[in-house]
């Protein structure tokens, strides 16, 4: 199968009750790992680019080893793997340009920190030359806080989205899908101690989802897929385990699996996962090295990597996002 738009994924997914894993590539390892996954649980695929990741790995290596990914499921394991290539946060009409002539299916711009006029005009223009192309278009309303690639907001500049804004903005835009703020935040630190409360076990659990804005955004929009960005659910087990060798991540806590659950069978239909991929990375390389601090061949300490990267990413496609059998 070649490489496709979310539109026929969305659709599926918003009837379905569930969402479409949207995870960051950075290295063939990671694209391995979630395309294995991928192939075991019968699940799509969004594969996901940043602007950061696309300078790091160079946007030709990135696009051949998802072709590569592919063609490995076509040829090893009988199975057309449905993958949608999307920009993640990109920033410039340019570079949404230079991604869609370069292959990708999907792109995101990101002006939800300008005021709403401007956003539209800019995202506007991103959508005549994406659907010119036969590209997909997703925009955001709303800031979401914390540090991840590129984007760098504080919790005093985040805002949730004004439901009453959704409507004007996708029908003057044009846009596939929206990514909204609903209490989400990028990286692994997505809130401060002080916005946590502690459970009996001391562990911090953040504030709840705002279910409530997203329930308006579902009844200004029916039908219409809705983006969460910031979803990384950061397993405290990935955490311990780098913690317990060399690493300090204190008070490093994430989305709740059971609200992105909840969020999927609701209007959403794309869930971005990011930080928990390189926790699991991490925590690998970490443990590894300590254990054998005499190796220094990568793919002694990759290979570990990569299967710890696959089982995570089945979970969630099983557990979390219920897309598993929706390939």
């Amino acid at each position: 199968m070649a490489i496709v738009t979310s539109t026929e994924m969305f659709k599926k997914a918003y009837d379905g009750g569930y969402a479409i894993g949207a995870f960051n590539v950075n290295n063939m390892e990671i694209i391995q790992g979630i395309t294995a996954a991928a192939i075991a649980e019968r699940a799509p695929l969004i594969l996901q680019v940043s602007k950061g990741a696309r300078a790091y790995a160079n946007h030709i290596y990135l696009m051949k080893l998802i072709e590569a990914a592919i063609e490995d499921a076509e040829q090893n394991a009988g199975f057309d793997l449905p993958i949608c290539v999307h920009l993640d946060h990109g920033d410039s009409f340019e570079l949404c340009k230079s991604c869609i002539d370069g292959g990708f299916t999907s792109v995101m711009i990101d002006k939800s920190g300008l005021p709403l006029k401007e956003n539209i005009a800019i995202t506007k223009q991103v959508v005549e030359y994406a659907h010119d192309h036969g590209v997909v278009v997703e925009a955001e309303l709303g800031t979401l806080a914390g540090v991840e690639d590129e984007v760098n907001v504080s919790a005093e500049d985040s805002s949730y989205t004004h439901p009453d804004d959704v409507q004007e903005f996708v029908e003057s835009t044009g846009c596939d899908s929206l990514a909204i703020a609903i209490g989400t935040s990028h990286g692994a630190y997505k809130f401060t101690a002080a916005q946590c409360t502690r459970n009996e076990q001391g562990l911090l659990v953040p504030p709840p989802l705002r279910f409530d804005i997203l329930r308006e955004v579902e009844k200004r929009l029916p039908g219409f897929p809705i983006v969460l960005h910031g979803s990384s659910s950061v397993p405290q087990e990935f955490v311990k385990i780098i913690n317990e060798n060399g690493g300090r991540m204190p008070d490093a806590v994430g989305i709740p699996e059971e609200q992105l659950r909840e969020a999927a069978r609701m209007a959403v239909c794309k869930i971005n996962i990011d930080s928990d991929l390189r926790l699991a990375m991490t925590a690998c390389i970490r443990q590894y090295f300590n254990e054998h601090p005499d190796h220094f061949d990568p793919r002694q300490y990759l290979k570990p990597a990569r299967a710890a990267i696959q089982k995570m990413v089945q979970h969630k496609l099983v557990d979390v996002l219920g897309c598993n059998g929706k390939a």
